[in-house]
């Protein structure tokens, strides 16, 4: 392996890194949730349902999102690419907004522990939907011939 392909890695592995991060993102959230939810005095019937509704919107977005990533990420014409390509540069820019957004919003204090607990707790079940739906893609990928088999009707 050359020094230029030295981080490189397979499709398929991008896949599989993709659906870590993301994972790994929803998991982080969850237990920031969590600990907002079991730190509340009471909780209402009200803040799960508003947690699904946050999961609803944030859940399709990622949803779409997972599936322009898998198409982009089968579509290299290389058979390897940079272990950091699971992502384009929109998408680092995204999460690094939502990221330091999250961070800022809680040490601010300009939210309460209820909007904490519900937000974080509907946005990490859509995190964790896109980290299982990269996972699922990197399943279906077809070892052989190295391309994705895509659960999406060919265009003709």
């Amino acid at each position: 392996m050359t020094k230029k392909h030295l981080f490189h890695v397979r499709r398929r592995t991008l896949l599989a890194i993709a659906g870590c991060v993301w994972l790994l993102a929803g998991f982080n959230v969850a237990r920031l949730g969590l600990l907002s939810y079991g730190a509340m005095d009471a909780i209402r019937w009200v803040h799960p349902m508003l947690s699904f509704v946050v999961f609803a919107m944030f859940g399709f977005m990622f949803f779409k999102m997972s599936l322009k990533h898998t198409r982009r990420i089968c579509g290299y014409a290389e058979p390897t690419r940079p272990f950091w390509h699971f992502f384009d540069l929109k998408a680092y820019c995204i999460m690094a907004f939502m990221m330091g957004g999250g961070i800022w919003l809680r040490s601010s204090g300009l939210v309460s522990g209820v909007f904490i607990a519900v937000f974080y707790t509907g946005l990490d079940c859509a995190l964790a939907l896109a980290g299982v739906l990269f996972w699922v893609m990197f399943f279906r990928f077809h070892k052989d011939t190295q391309k994705c088999i895509s659960s999406q009707p060919s265009e003709t």
